[in-house]
């Protein structure tokens, strides 16, 4: 098999490798909690509906999530090298977009753009890791590592967004990518070691292009469809093109000769479970993040600084927790790790329901600190056990495949949960304006100006005398949609833990076997180190699985 292997004896170049990958996936993930927290400034700038707000980071987390597998197979092709430089010029270029941005459509492009960047880094980077370092043992390490630089590029979001919006307008939050990336190009050249897949991979644009229209139809449509209704012609249509979509994906797959996505590696039980759990969480979570940063902003009308150094907890406690993960893996078996860690998050949601508009800081901290210590026993054994899970060859499409369920779940999180919230609040707040003596007209007026703009819309509002009232009713109605998120997303990571529970527990010859199958199914031959590899990962997944 014709694959380039690591220079013997480059400790430096490997050094190197490792560091540039973990800048790569700091800069894809930078954005994600630097805009969300940013989120009730851009609306009051740009006067924006809440389904228009939840497009602010699907625009960003969609491409994101349509092109990753592509990204994976240019890798595989071209070199990984190339796709890691393209996508920080892509990251580069949409936060030069979204800088100059002054409607919210051209903050949407510059999203799109920077979310194609992340979509290239986030495979790349992590299949850069699984070719420098070929023993899966001491990969483990490494890939927790890449999982620290992500959860780091979360932690700071809000910071950078905090201090930048008590100053200066809410487009500069998109400064700080800009050099970095530059920066990461120019330092990359010299140093990175390229690398790519065995010959005979090319790309697969029948399934490339149903996959982009399915889950983009089918994201459109749950936005659409809780700003307005689920029976509108357009929402209907889109989510009728969505599922056709994606069932031309899986027939494109399994007839094309050299697939974007070998849908045999679904055959080991253990990626089949890190990519139902990947889809399920960020669901949950990302979604999370959107409606606590709208409770922060527009409940307890916090700025953003404050309500940054909030959010900071969940990211800070994850790196505390996931620090030391990657060596546990050979201690504790992944399943429990994992498992474990969901049913922590799901706690936390489920404590947060609670919460109110005067709810105290340490109250709402040690949720989310918990929070965050689930989240860090998750992260780093979830990818390092779905790149274990398939050979070695294929561990560049594991990483796409694994981050691809991961980016939607992560496009739907906001769009499920924002329409939830939204639904759920606009159907309370007639009765909480009428607890607050808003009656009559005014209080039509409100309801009405509520469903078509959404909550947002009436902070725009004159509302006179009455505006103290109105705004305490519109806290409360708020509260009880992030209630009823709060409940959702704890059961959707509940699910998340069955799934590792019993998934992760099958035996050794089956899991084996799905190996085996994946291998076949690609058409290669590799060499004896990598059936070593191969038998070594299959057995330690018996193990654990055992």
């Amino acid at each position: 098999m014709n694959v380039i292997t690591p220079a013997s004896g480059s400790t430096d170049r490997r050094a190197a490798t490792i560091v540039m990958a973990c800048l790569g996936v700091f800069v894809a993930y930078l954005p994600i909690t630097t805009v969300a927290v940013s989120l009730p400034a851009v609306q009051r700038a740009l006067n924006t509906s809440t389904a228009q707000l939840s497009w602010v980071q699907d625009a960003f987390v969609l491409p994101m999530a349509a092109f990753i597998l592509t990204a994976g197979v240019f890798g595989d092709v071209h070199g990984r090298k190339k796709v890691f430089q393209a996508g920080l010029f892509f990251s580069a270029a949409g936060a030069a977009v979204a800088l100059c941005a002054h409607n919210i459509e051209t903050l949407w492009a510059g999203q799109a753009l920077a979310g194609l960047g992340s979509a290239a880094l986030l495979p790349t980077t992590l299949a850069l890791i699984s070719h420098a370092v070929p023993d899966f043992r001491e990969r483990g390490k490494f890939i927790g590592m890449w999982a620290m630089a992500l959860l780091a590029a979360l932690a700071v979001g809000p910071v950078i967004a905090g201090v930048i919006l008590d100053h200066y307008s809410w487009r500069w939050i998109y400064l700080l990518s800009i050099p970095l990336s530059l920066v990461a190009m120019a330092v990359a050249a010299p140093l990175l070691t390229d690398s790519r897949a065995p010959h005979g991979r090319k790309l697969d644009w029948p399934g490339q292009i149903t996959a982009a229209v399915g889950v983009t139809a089918l994201v459109y449509g749950v936005i659409e469809g809780g700003a307005d209704s689920f029976t509108t012609p357009k929402v209907v249509a889109a989510l009728a093109l969505g599922v056709v979509a994606l069932i031309a994906f899986v027939v494109a797959e399994k007839r094309s000769a050299s697939p974007m996505l070998d849908l045999a590696v679904f055959r080991s039980a253990a990626f089949t479970a890190t990519a139902l759990i990947a889809l399920i969480t960020f669901l949950g979570l990302i979604g999370f993040f959107f409606v606590l940063s709208l409770y922060f902003g527009m409940v307890q009308q916090l700025g953003t600084l404050e309500a940054g150094a909030r959010l900071l907890l969940v990211p800070v406690a994850a790196i505390v927790a996931g620090a030391p993960a990657g060596r546990l893996m050979h201690r504790v078996q992944a399943r429990w790790m994992i498992t474990g860690g969901l049913v922590l998050i799901a706690g936390s949601l489920l404590a947060m329901t609670n919460l109110d508009a005067d709810t105290s800081y340490g109250s709402i901290a040690w949720r989310l600190i918990v929070l965050g210590v689930g989240l860090g026993l998750v992260t780093t054994p979830m990818t390092a056990t779905a790149v274990a899970a398939v050979p070695h060859q294929l561990a560049g499409m594991a990483s796409a495949a694994n981050n691809a369920f991961r980016q939607v779940g992560g496009a739907l999180g906001p769009a499920v949960l924002g329409a939830l919230l939204s639904t759920r609040a606009v159907h309370t707040l007639p009765g909480h304006l009428a607890d607050a003596g808003v009656t009559g007209t005014q209080a039509h007026t409100i309801v009405a100006t509520a469903k078509d703009g959404g909550l947002g819309a009436v902070a725009g509002m004159n509302l006179g005398s009455t505006a103290g009232q109105v705004y305490g009713a519109l806290g409360d109605s708020l509260i009880d949609g992030m209630r009823l998120c709060l409940i959702v997303a704890a059961v959707l990571v509940l699910i998340a833990a069955v799934c590792a529970a019993t998934l992760l527990r099958r035996p050794r010859q089956a899991a084996a076997a799905g190996v085996k199958a994946a291998d076949t199914a690609q058409h290669s031959r590799p060499d004896a180190a990598e059936k070593n590899e191969t038998m070594a990962t299959a057995k330690s997944h018996g193990h654990r699985r055992g």
